[in-house]
């Protein structure tokens, strides 16, 4: 974007020398230096909502496992392994589109 600012006053780069402009030049940077950390925070907040959400996920599963355990233990019928999936495919749905994460 630098070179494109520079780039408005190509016919009167006498302009450039100007305060005013100068001035208005070192803003147009420092705009897009805080667009860029704003990005940068952008990203890393999806990263920690991933993370939760991951975490989440293999909560649930363990939560599973153990509750199958248990039935084997005390001789219950099986859990129920589609329902538990189900659930998590809804839950990934939701908590992507909530976050504006988009996968496939």
């Amino acid at each position: 974007m630098k070179k494109n600012l520079r780039h408005i006053f190509k016919n009167k780069d006498y302009l450039l020398d100007e305060p005013e402009v100068q001035e208005l030049l070192d803003y147009c940077e420092e705009l897009q230096e805080e667009l860029i950390e704003a990005n940068f925070k952008e990203d890393k907040n999806k990263e920690a909502v991933l993370k939760e959400m991951l975490e989440d996920i293999l909560a649930s599963c363990r939560k599973v496992q153990k509750e199958q355990e248990e039935h084997v233990r005390f001789g219950y019928p099986p859990a129920n392994f589609e329902a538990a999936i189900e659930n998590l495919k809804k839950y990934i749905i939701v908590r992507c589109r909530d976050e504006k994460i988009y996968i496939n």
